[in-house]
């Protein structure tokens, strides 16, 4: 791989905005000396880096590795009973992420996104039994050879805005970046009643190297993913 030419800056573009007024901040208070602009300005502008950061990862290139898609930890696995959310019978993985986490969203498998749905809500702690059900949330529902997965992007107590830059008929490598949701929030991924589930509940993962389940691989298609640093 020729890394000079896969270089980039290791920070979500929704960082960009941000970043540019805090540095100009921060220079307009260095420029006039004036301690309690510029320091405030360089306090928020290192907060901004460290919660936009997007580091590159190692992608899991094993026959029907379902990876994680999202940082944080493990807080249910439970069945899937709801025919519009996913797989009925399936496992439903949900993942709590906390400020401190990274927070961008990686495609759990290679597939065609088959539709998007977003449900305005409310914004409950993520923690919260109830903010499965009530808070703002996001849908992406995946066609997967001859699976189905869904990935939900659910907003929590602080996080206030969804992020989603997948297209309906767009295909996605196995974890290629699609979205995130800005500060404290959750994730949940429903998979097919076949797989073989390896994550355990309280278990720390990362997005996009963290492989969460197995699709039987006599039923997929081939995959034509090799692994890579992305």
């Amino acid at each position: 791989m020729d890394r000079a030419r896969n270089w980039r800056l290791p920070l979500d573009p929704d960082a960009r905005g941000p970043l540019l007024v805090l540095g100009g901040l921060a220079l307009l208070g260095l420029w006039g000396a004036w301690w309690w602009v510029w320091a405030p300005a360089l306090a928020l502008f290192a907060v901004v880096c460290g919660f936009f950061r997007d580091p590159a990862r190692s992608i899991p290139s094993a026959p029907g590795a379902v990876v994680s898609p999202a940082d944080g930890k493990v807080t249910q696995i439970t069945t899937n009973e709801d025919p519009e959310a996913g797989p009925v019978g399936g496992p439903c993985i949900s993942i709590f992420l906390s400020v401190l986490d990274v927070h961008v969203n990686r495609s759990p498998h290679e597939g065609t996104v088959e539709t998007i749905h977003y449900e305005a809500g409310r914004f409950l702690n993520a923690l919260n039994p109830d903010s499965g059900r009530e808070n703002e949330s996001n849908w992406i529902h995946l066609r997967c050879g001859g699976h189905r997965l869904t990935v939900r992007q659910i907003a929590g107590l602080i996080a206030r805005r969804i992020v989603c830059r997948a297209q309906e008929g767009q295909t996605l490598r196995r974890g290629q970046r699609f979205g995130l949701i800005r500060f404290g929030s959750r994730t949940e991924l429903y998979l097919p009643p076949t797989a073989w589930v390896e994550a355990r509940v309280g278990q720390k993962v990362q997005g996009g190297r963290s492989v969460l389940a197995y699709l039987p691989v006599e039923e997929e298609q081939q995959d034509p993913s090799t692994p890579s640093m992305d």
